[in-house]
């Protein structure tokens, strides 16, 4: 059985692309979009210049009780951690001098979105 998209399942991948694009356009190379493993998923894979950065966008609309960066929680970041394991295991070719954890708060609609990027946010 297929269930079709919801529309915040839309506003979202409209939301992480955005987030690509931002990151791109300050000089970021995208290594790798929706990793996905058995302990959880990245949504942006980049570096910056010799860092790689592990980017959570969040998407919310204007009716969220909490912004994008808050919603990134201990479990959260928990998974995310264990995501990022995951890739690095299996990507061990890849040379960098550090890493880090970034989220990308997005808010809005498409073609009016609005970005509150925290850098090294945990």
């Amino acid at each position: 059985m297929k269930v079709a998209p919801t529309k915040a399942a839309g506003r979202g991948k409209a939301a992480e692309e955005f987030a690509e694009k931002l990151l791109i356009e300050k000089g970021f190379r995208l290594l790798e979009r929706n990793y996905f493993c058995k302990g959880g998923e990245l949504d942006l894979v980049m570096m910056d210049r010799d860092e790689l950065v592990f980017v959570e966008v969040r998407y919310r609309g204007g009716n969220a009780f909490v912004d994008g960066g808050e919603s990134v929680d201990r479990h959260k970041q928990r998974k995310l951690r264990i995501a990022a394991e995951s890739w690095l295991s299996a990507h061990e070719s890849i040379t960098f001098r550090g890493c880090r954890f970034d989220v990308m708060s997005i808010s809005g609609d498409a073609g009016e979105f609005e970005a509150d990027w925290i850098v090294d946010a945990f």
